[in-house]
Order: C-alpha cells, then structure tokens, then sequence
C-alpha cells in the first residue's frame, strides 16, 4: 500500500501563499491519479485538485485560479501552490493516491487563513 506524508500548511494572511506538499513512499503505479482534498470544521471531505500520472489536471471552480497542482514522478511527491489565499481556504488539507491498488490517504496538514 501506498503512505503519504503531507507537509507545508501553517497560518497565513488572506493574500498570501502557502506550498504544500505530499511525499509518497511503496508502490507507485506508472498509471494513478493523486489529488488534493480539504475538509474544513462542519463540512464534508471535497475535491481542490487532482492529477494524472499524464500530468492532466482538474480544479475546483473555488480554486480556478489561484491554485496550482504539479507532481513529480521520479521524486513522488506531489505539490499544491496555493496563492491568494483566502479565509474560507481554512481547512486541513490531505493528499490522495488513487491507482490500480487501494486507494490511500495522508493524515492532513492544516492550512489557516486570518482576514
């Protein structure tokens, strides 16, 4: 199975900028998708950007944008750029590999936004 570790949330400006990243360690599969969810207090688990192992991207219309999704398969890790951030951006932040095993999940990195 496939472990992710996020990193790179903390608390930022509304404004500001904040990189995270997802480290992926085990079996990789030459065709998966990874992807970025958040989730924040109250609400449901919901898409902010997904990849293919072909670079092909998908966005929510909440972060057109301002968000940008990129990986690299040689390091497997997965990155999300995220730029004039807003307050209702709060929410922890967790990374997810989907391929032809189970699927996997990270524990979450929290990201707050102050107005």
């Amino acid at each position: 199975q496939v472990q992710l570790v996020e990193s790179g949330g903390g608390l930022v400006q509304a404004g500001g900028s904040l990189r995270l990243s997802c480290a992926a360690s085990g079996r990789i599969s030459s065709i998966s998708t990874m992807a970025w969810y958040r989730q924040a207090p109250g609400n449901q688990r919901e898409l902010v950007a997904g990849i293919t192992s072909g670079s092909s991207t998908n966005y929510a219309d909440s972060v057109k944008g301002r968000f940008t999704i990129s990986r690299d398969n040689a390091k497997k890790m997965v990155y999300l750029q995220m730029n004039s951030l807003k307050p209702e951006d709060t929410a922890v932040y967790y990374c997810y590999y989907n391929g032809p095993g189970p699927a996997s999940w990270g524990r979450g990195t929290q990201v707050t936004v102050s107005s």
